[in-house]
């Protein structure tokens, strides 16, 4: 099956074509860094690191860069927080954006995403923006007045092309800069001259002062992956004004479309709102982790389609965290029988070559990525092949230890590799462990009842084990369990 996405700027699921037949190139906005990443953040981020781990499973390599924002934002009538935080420690912006920007990657690798095949630093690249600015000035897309330089949008007639909302994008650029100097109240800054108390400012054509954060996301881009690249992805929440602006400037400067497919995340929510520092109603990701294991919270982010919000509940990420246990749990018994195997095989390769009785779980899994990356119905592929091998490891006792390794590279592939909710070694979450010490406890004193022919003692036990959710098989040598689909 091919693979289709959704594209928001067509508004289509579109066949996905690279401009290269082995390589994607793709670039998603990172974080302005002036506090801890918060669960919203992970939304966008964990997204975009099983789109480019499911294009790894298909054989693309993915240069995927990631550009942080460390210049600030410009806003009338607020001071920078990038510029406040830093007051308030004592310390200079720079010092401060290396803080957080080292907190991100401590909290992305903690949930196991890979980090991208470049970290880009807006601070890095300030000449390389001054040079686009005039080159939008002598385009005629932009012009300069008494402290600052403005994009014009009457001289683009496809602003607000991605987001479809004209009037939207147009009011949001004023409310985020109020400057009497512009042409259009809509027309959105490139650069702002700025006084002498700001530390965060660079010199330009037009004094000392700093560009705005849609000029450092379309140079970042630009730099590293060309004028035109194959994939765009950031934050649904993004799109106006900062991605309609990033756009329209990227192709008044260049003349040819920017992004091919633009992936954008839905916003994870609190009580209906969009989480945000702003709002304070956030989760950091460091207190997250503190509740939940990193495989529970992808797990939980990726249980929903990428495009569509999700409402941020400790319930459903407590069902996560059980369901996450339970993939592990069956995965720890799937390997401990393969140890046990493998000692009974001797030299020969025969049992190897039990491979038929499996459902094409591959196929069924690619199906649904290969649909605009749904993830949910993915997930859905994983319980299922959970389910099969809990009824092998309780049923089969004689199972291959082909079909066993088939098996456990199904779950290394699928769950480990793209969805990133498979260690390589498994664990169990707190509650987890508590849950096996006392199902381990109970069987052993089924046991010892066994033992002393106690059977109605002995079938207590099973019964109540069957009544919560545990399935119990006896085999000749010792007793499996395995807990039931939730």
């Amino acid at each position: 099956m091919a693979l289709r996405i959704y594209n928001a700027l067509s508004r289509k699921l579109e066949r996905f074509r690279s401009f290269d037949r082995e390589w994607v190139s793709m670039y998603v906005c990172g974080p302005t860094v002036y506090d801890h990443a918060h669960l919203g953040h992970a939304k966008t981020y964990v997204a975009m690191d099983v789109v480019a781990r499911h294009l790894r499973l298909r054989g693309y390599q993915v240069r995927y860069v990631c550009g942080f924002i460390d210049i600030g934002r410009i806003a009338d009538g607020e001071e920078d927080r990038l510029v406040s935080g830093a007051r308030r420690l004592g310390i200079t912006p720079t010092e401060l954006a290396d803080t957080y920007i080292w907190s991100f990657h401590d909290d992305m690798d903690a949930l196991g995403v890979l980090r991208p095949s470049i970290s880009a630093r807006a601070s890095c690249h300030v000449p390389r923006m001054v040079t686009w600015i005039e080159d939008l000035i002598d385009l005629g897309c932009a012009y300069e007045t008494g402290d600052s330089v403005y994009f014009s949008v009457d001289r683009f007639a496809d602003c607000g092309k991605l987001s479809q909302q004209v009037s939207g994008m147009q009011q949001a650029n004023v409310d985020l800069d109020r400057g009497q100097d512009k042409r259009n109240p809509a027309d959105f800054v490139l650069w702002r001259s700025e006084d002498s108390q700001t530390p965060l400012r660079w010199p330009s054509p037009w004094g000392l002062g700093a560009p705005g954060s849609h000029v450092a996301c379309s140079v970042m881009a630009n730099s590293y992956l060309g004028r035109t690249f194959d994939i765009h992805g950031g934050g649904l929440g993004d799109r106006v004004p900062h991605n309609d602006c990033e756009l329209v400037q990227s192709e008044a400067h260049n003349s040819v479309p920017s992004a091919k497919y633009w992936l954008l995340v839905g916003d994870l929510r609190v009580a209906g709102q969009r989480m945000s520092r702003r709002l304070g109603n956030h989760l950091t990701i460091k207190d997250a982790l503190k509740l939940y294991s990193p495989e529970a919270i992808r797990y939980f982010l990726l249980s929903r389609p990428y495009r569509e919000s999700v409402d941020f509940r400790r319930d459903a990420l407590q069902a996560a965290q059980r369901d996450v246990d339970h993939l592990h749990q069956t995965v720890r018994h799937l390997r401990r029988r393969m140890q046990e195997t493998l000692p009974s095989m001797g030299s020969g390769t025969a049992a190897f070559s039990s491979l038929a009785s499996l459902p094409d779980y591959r196929e069924d899994f690619c199906d649904a990525m290969d649909h605009d990356f749904d993830t949910a119905r993915a997930l859905g592929v994983i319980f299922d092949l959970v389910e099969e091998v809990g009824r092998t490891l309780t049923a089969d006792r004689k199972a291959s230890l082909g079909t066993l390794s088939t098996m456990d590279k199904l779950f290394r592939d699928l769950a480990g590799d793209v969805l990133g909710i498979l260690p390589e070694t498994v664990g169990l979450s707190g509650e987890g462990k508590l849950v096996e010490q006392l199902v381990e406890a109970l069987l052993e004193l089924r046991s010892d009842h066994i033992v002393a022919r106690q059977w109605s003692q002995a079938d207590a036990i099973r019964s109540k084990l069957d009544e919560i959710g545990v399935a119990i098989q006896d085999g000749p040598q010792d007793t499996s369990w395995r807990l039931k689909a939730s």
